[in-house]
């Protein structure tokens, strides 16, 4: 839950409503079971705190964010990677009113857009547990 707490922190900050929190936790969810990865395919993720590794590319953190994200101390910390995650969200035209899994999928660009879909009832529980 730590994790899932930094990711609602950091949309507060940013004055984001409670649908990004829905959105953000949904895909932390899916991309790494809200669990920050590193990859061996990733050198300096392997030296940062870490709560078990993923093999996805070049894919780090609670998002599985690519090298294009930022750095990977940028990556590897839960609030800088979920702002960055929002940073991107909040681009997206109609985002608020879009179903969680084609939000979530524009702003990822998954291999597999429907599985976000399969997180929103236990993302809604717990933002409602962090922020009711």
């Amino acid at each position: 839950m730590d994790n899932a707490v930094a990711i609602v922190e950091a949309g507060k900050q940013m004055n984001l409503p409670r649908r990004a929190f829905v959105v953000a936790i949904a895909t932390a969810l899916q991309e790494s079971n809200l669990r920050v990865l590193a990859n061996p395919n990733v050198p300096g993720s392997m030296n940062h705190a870490n709560e078990g590794v993923g093999y996805d590319h070049d894919s780090i953190g609670l998002f599985q964010q690519r090298p294009n994200w930022g750095s990977v101390d940028q990556l590897m910390d839960p609030r800088e990677s979920a702002r960055r995650f929002y940073a991107v969200l909040v681009t997206v035209p109609g985002w608020v009113q879009m179903s969680v899994t084609v939000a979530a999928q524009t702003v990822q660009q998954s291999a597999f857009p429907g599985a976000y879909a399969n997180q929103q009832a236990l993302a809604e529980q717990i933002v409602n547990a962090i922020f009711p």
